[in-house]
């Protein structure tokens, strides 16, 4: 029983995090390290691009709107390239045109800003 909850935890152990307000970078990256979920953040999808390189996260947060572009236009580079990662929407702008867009796009998530740790620990709990 042991080995199956740790493999359970190991699902989700890596997490990135997109978003250029790093505040919300911050609380996140707090939320998630209660849960034992190593993460990491940048402010951009080109450095996305970039850390998406180094190191598969089992989980993204992405921000929809980014100084560079749309989080859900980036969602089909991530499932073409990483179809094992999940994907998080996470924004301020949620209208029911965007959350449609996203899960269109393959986002497993849809959540709106602002949120609290719960909805954090309830979707890693979801997305196991």
């Amino acid at each position: 029983m042991k080995q199956l909850e740790t493999s359970v935890r190991k699902k989700i152990s890596k997490a990135l995090i997109v978003d250029d307000e790093i505040d919300i970078c911050y609380l996140l990256e707090g939320i998630l390290k209660k849960k034992s979920v190593w993460s990491t953040y940048v402010n951009t999808l080109s450095d996305a691009q970039i850390m998406l390189r180094k190191e598969t996260p089992s989980i993204i947060f992405l921000d929809n709107h980014l100084p560079d572009g749309l989080g859900v236009e980036f969602i089909d580079h991530i499932k073409k390239y990483y179809p094992s990662t999940k994907v998080v929407i996470i924004t301020a702008v949620d209208s029911s045109s965007d959350r449609k867009m996203a899960y269109e796009h393959g986002a497993d998530y849809f959540i709106s800003k602002p949120f609290n740790m719960e909805i954090i620990y309830n979707v890693v709990e979801k997305l196991k």
